[in-house]
């Protein structure tokens, strides 16, 4: 089994500010940190330290940002497509991190628009029925759609994490497999959250097979077949919340991947133990679990 991550990547800095501006503030911060980031090169990493065989399709810029990117990425054990620079410059987040553990991110997406879907496709050309395609919300609505269209016609088993959020994401159910949320996007996706069973079954509704929330430090629901699967949160102490949804996901599709079963509640623990180790560092890539980690976590 083979996992297609179709995403983004770029460069994470970091900054300490006391507590998240306010609409026409200024405040002062601190730069704590620069890392590799973006959601799908975070997940893909995740997924490769699993020992998941993973590919990652995502643009860099051809600037210095982009060289540094590579080379970061080349530690890991995983294929990078396009292996050559787009014509411009490499997408970029920045990061408030609050005093309480909270953040907000500000994100660049020109080199992640710039990849063609005629480069994409010819990735997946590759892939075998059964194999996952793992898709976020950094492209346009257009070209999401198109992928997605191309996995149904291939057999190929849609995942997606619908962040940054768009609206329209919503109308995309019947082409996804497996969505993943947290209850700030389950909201924008116009799911109504005084009700977390009526919620999941508004985006249920849409025609997707099943929906894992994430609920923060409540833990996480699995919704499927008219059932539901519940999981604590891990205890942790609360350094920086960077990442940590996209560990919890990647390792909750590499804890099924590995047992050669659909996500059930033993794969939310495992995503949920993963998570706790992201959420005690700070960082993005330097603070997720390593391969020995996981191991761990996994076994």
């Amino acid at each position: 089994m083979h996992v297609y991550v179709v995403g983004n990547m770029g460069v994470d800095q970091t900054y300490q500010i006391d507590e998240l501006p306010e609409k026409g503030a200024s405040i002062h911060g601190r730069k704590i940190s620069q890392d590799l980031g973006g959601k799908g090169a975070n997940q893909a990493v995740i997924l490769a330290r699993c020992g998941i065989s993973t590919t990652l399709i995502a643009a860099r810029g051809n600037d210095h940002q982009g060289d540094w990117c590579r080379d970061k990425l080349a530690q890991e054990s995983l294929t990078l497509f396009p292996e050559e620079p787009l014509d411009c410059a490499t997408d970029t987040s920045i990061i408030l991190n609050s005093a309480d553990g909270d953040n907000a991110n500000i994100t660049t997406t020109t080199a992640a628009g710039m990849l063609a879907l005629a480069q994409i496709t010819a990735v997946l050309a590759d892939a075998r029925p059964g194999d996952i395609v793992l898709q976020q919300g950094n492209f346009s609505f257009d070209k999401t759609r198109a992928i997605f269209e191309y996995c149904r016609s291939r057999r190929l088993y849609t995942v997606f994490n619908p962040s940054p959020v768009k609206t329209e994401f919503a109308r995309l159910w019947p082409l996804v497999d497996l969505a993943v949320v947290n209850s700030v996007e389950a909201r924008l996706l116009n799911a109504a959250l005084e009700n977390r069973t009526d919620a999941a079954r508004r985006l249920l509704a849409g025609g997707n097979g099943a929906l894992v929330m994430t609920l923060g430090a409540d833990g996480a629901v699995l919704f499927r077949d008219g059932r539901q699967l519940r999981a604590e949160a891990a205890p942790c102490r609360v350094v920086d919340t960077t990442g940590a949804g996209d560990t919890f996901l990647a390792a909750m599709l590499a804890s099924a991947l590995r047992r050669d079963l659909p996500v059930d509640a033993i794969a939310l623990r495992h995503a949920g133990l993963a998570a706790a180790v992201t959420i005690g560092r700070s960082g993005t890539l330097r603070a997720f679990p390593t391969r020995a980690e996981l191991d761990a976590i996994l076994a």
